[in-house]
Formats: structure tokens, sequence, C-alpha cells
């Protein structure tokens, strides 16, 4: 039979796609398009640690040759970029504290039997087919009308919970096997312990996942914080680098180092967490 199937299987089948030779050009083909891209990023982190007239030099220069960092020095003395930083991580601090409150509904819809759980559940999925512009103007005229306008509190608030965040959290923790829970429930633990101690450590994978997008998007944090701020003292690094571009248009060496102190955290963040999804990723894919 091994016989035959050999003769019936076309020639040079199961082979080409693993060839040494394809592997190689498929190797070199995305390296040369990874620099491609990664020059760029390169060029802009370079030109952050250089004064104005070498940004400007043509042809232009890759490496520094005058190494400054009066660039980000500006950022905080004319641009005000510390306070927007602190605007910033406050959001991201509460963004994490929304994290936790997505994960706990998560599991409530997971692991709990409610009446109306499934409905309930399914209201909250609806409301990921409403675009955030349409809310916008209802979710500012309620936080108008108990006076949390121009407060870190109305920029923060909305952002809070989120039902993708939810909806990620059920899908992860229905896989959680009920007998592990109600193992840990008879030698006395309690619902919040359940949670803290056995529950997040196996949802690892999904919290670095959410973590990662947490961080970008309070990170990034740009439209809604101009819509409810009318204080500049609350405006966010976003806001600050639009208000950077508009201030300081022809300054480019200026313009380099607030995108580059917008980028990197997030790349920082990127790199600490990925390999948290890799290995559990990897752990879940033995299983």
């Amino acid at each position: 039979m091994a016989a035959k199937a050999a003769k019936l299987r076309p020639a040079g089948a199961g082979t080409s796609g693993s060839s040494p030779f394809f592997q190689g050009l498929v190797f070199v083909l995305l390296a040369l398009g990874g620099i491609v891209f990664l020059i760029p990023f390169v060029w802009m982190i370079l030109s952050a640690f250089k004064p104005e007239s070498e940004v400007l030099r043509i042809p232009p220069t890759l490496f520094p040759e005058t190494f400054t960092m009066e660039n980000f020095k500006n950022l905080f003395e004319r641009m005000n970029f510390g306070v927007y930083l602190k605007n910033t991580l406050i959001v991201v601090l509460f963004s994490f504290v929304g994290l936790f409150l997505n994960a706990m509904a998560g599991f409530g819809f997971a692991k709990y039997r409610f009446k109306g759980r499934e409905g309930l559940f399914y209201l909250v999925l609806a409301t990921m087919m409403i675009p955030g512009q349409v809310t916008m103007i209802p979710v500012y005229l309620i936080l108008n009308s108990i006076e949390l306008t121009n407060t870190l509190v109305g920029v923060v608030l909305p952002g809070l919970v989120g039902a993708f965040g939810v909806f990620l959290f059920r899908q992860f923790m229905s896989t959680i096997p009920d007998e592990l829970l109600e193992a840990t429930r008879l030698d006395g633990a309690s619902e919040l312990r359940t949670f803290a101690q056995i529950v997040l450590p196996i949802s690892k994978p999904i919290l670095s996942v959410q973590a990662i997008l947490t961080f970008i998007a309070g990170w990034n944090s740009f439209l809604w914080p101009l819509i409810i701020a009318n204080d500049e003292k609350l405006y966010t690094l976003s806001v600050g680098l639009s208000l950077l571009k508009g201030q300081y248009d022809s300054n480019f060496a200026l313009q380099m180092a607030g995108s580059a102190f917008m980028v990197v955290p997030i790349l920082i963040i990127f790199a600490i967490f990925q390999k948290y999804i890799i290995d559990n990723y990897s752990i879940s894919g033995m299983k």
C-alpha cells in the first residue's frame, strides 16, 4: 500500500514548500521587508537627538553627528509635556483598573449562573456595533449634567470598561475547569480569593494581550480628552503632540522628539508582555 501511495503522489509534492532554498528565500524577503519598514522609525528616533540644522541637512545623516538632548528638554520646558505625561499616566493607571473590572465581568459571565445571563451578555456584545463617535455627544451631555466635564474623572470614566475586553475574558475564562474552582471553594477560599489566586494566574495570556491593548489605548488617548477637557492642564500626550505640530510645524527635530517620546514606551511594553503571550500560548498548544 505504501509503495502504491508513493506512485500515486505527484512528483515533488510535499517537498517544494519545505526546501532549504524556499525557506531561505522567504527569510531574505521578510528580512528585507522588515529593514525597509524599520528605517523610517530608526531615523525618527535618531533624529530626535540631532539639532535642527542637522535634521534639515541634505543629504540626510542617519546617526547624529552632534548628539543633543535639547529637543527633549524643550518638550518639557516650552510645551509643558510634564503635565501631559502626568495626565496620560493617570489615564493609563485607571485603564489598568478597568482591565481588572473587565476581567471580573468576564469571569461573572463565564462561571456564574444567574437569570438573564445570556441576554445581558448579548446586550453587552451589541454595544460593540455602536461606533464610539456616535456615543460621544450623549456621554458628554451625561457627564456635563453631573459636572464632570473638564475634569480628569470625566476623561477616565467613559473608557474604564469595554465590551470587547469583557468578551475576551469571558471566552477565555469559560475554558477554566469548573472542578478546579469548586475544589478551591471547598478549601474555604472566598470568591474574591478564587478569582485573584486561581483565575487571574491561569488567565495570563489574555491578561497580557489586554494589558498591551489597554496601555496603547490609554497612552494614545486623543479625541475624548480633546472633547471633554477645555483646560490645557488636562490634556494628554497625544493632544500635546498635536499642539506641538501646530505651534512648531517648522521645527522638525522637536517633532521627532515628541513622536519618539510617544512611540518608544509602547514598544517597550510590547517587548515586555510578548514573552508572556508566546510562552503561555506555547504551553497551551502543548496541552
